[in-house]
């Protein structure tokens, strides 16, 4: 089959990569325009687009697909002129119009890292990891105009690991979502099966998955210990969970874990710090062991390291 695929970060990359390796052309790589990134602020080509300049694939680089512009017509024209069986979209960050999504023969097909109807939105991953979901994993859906409104056709399932961070839950939903890609493309009469036989979403059991923030990152002690600890893992690596050391700098704190201890202190309170890292308090008693710690302008620390700097005291209320 002829396929688009439009896409942007590293988990886009990965289901592109696993298309390459199958028989179908890949016709054009649609991703977001080039950033500035990292401290020199160079203009970086995303993820997808490196893996596609790699493989000598033709890129398109539209701001927009808004028909109330020239810039959004002409960029409808050039994919309808692709003559494409199906697009293929992973997280892509671009709002595509209905006349976008009914132009190749069959559709656009999205890759959702969760299992729809459950955490529509942009951060399913973070957020099923900080409400403490057991599972999660990856739809692929017939792409509709709504935010993940789409008809689901295939699904799979991952665990979600007591030590799990967002970082790597997302890694193995990126591994899911190409193997689930590939399955549902296998041929063109296995993406007519898949697609006679999706199924609407259930509206009444949708939750959102709302943008992450910095803010709601820093580390609010009077909750347990269970919950900030699924905070602290579902903020890894962005926006990362914080300790406020003063009004300009914050701890960065990029791992934890529970401990078994009960203790009677004030929540925020450090109770010990040792080489299995520093133990805090938490609002319902119960203590959770900071393992990763990092301080303004240095590198993470590690729980030996930790406890060698000397920064923090027994006592102490962070």
């Amino acid at each position: 089959m002829k396929i688009i695929f439009a896409g942007t970060p590293e988990f886009a990359a990965t289901a592109l990569a696993a298309l390459l390796k199958t028989e179908h052309k890949i016709v054009a790589v649609y991703t977001q325009p080039d950033r500035k990134a990292g401290r020199g602020q160079k203009l970086t080509a995303s993820a997808v687009k490196q893996l596609a300049v790699e493989h000598q694939l033709p890129v398109y680089q539209p701001l927009h697909f808004k028909s109330s512009t020239e810039e959004g017509l002409a960029a409808q024209a050039e994919l309808k002129a692709l003559n494409a069986d199906v697009m293929v979209v992973a997280a892509y960050g671009l709002i595509l119009p209905q006349v976008v999504l009914d132009t190749p023969k069959y559709g656009c097909l999205n890759i959702h890292g969760s299992l729809l109807p459950r955490w529509r939105g942009a951060a399913p991953i973070q957020r099923a990891i900080a409400t403490g979901d057991q599972e999660t994993g990856v739809t692929i859906m017939k792409m509709a105009a709504g935010l993940d409104t789409g008809d689901m056709m295939f699904k799979t399932i991952c665990p979600i690991l007591a030590d799990d961070t967002s970082a790597s839950l997302h890694d193995k939903l990126a591994v899911q979502g190409a193997e689930a890609l590939v399955e549902v493309l296998a041929s063109e009469a296995t993406l007519q099966k898949y697609l006679a036989e999706r199924e609407v979403q259930n509206e009444d059991l949708t939750v959102y998955a709302h943008k992450l923030s910095k803010a709601e990152a820093e580390i609010d002690w009077s909750q347990s210990a269970v919950q900030i600890d699924r905070n602290i893992r579902a903020f890894n690596p962005w926006p990362v969970a914080f300790i406020r050391l003063d009004e300009q700098n914050n701890l960065r704190v990029w791992n934890s874990k529970l401990s078994e201890q009960k203790v009677t202190a004030q929540a925020g309170e450090i109770i010990a710090i040792s080489k299995h890292g520093v133990s805090v308090a938490c609002g319902d008693g119960q203590v959770i062991i900071l393992t990763s710690l990092q301080w303004p302008g240095a590198k993470a620390l590690n729980a030996v390291q930790i406890l060698q700097t000397q920064k923090l005291n027994i006592g102490q209320i962070l």
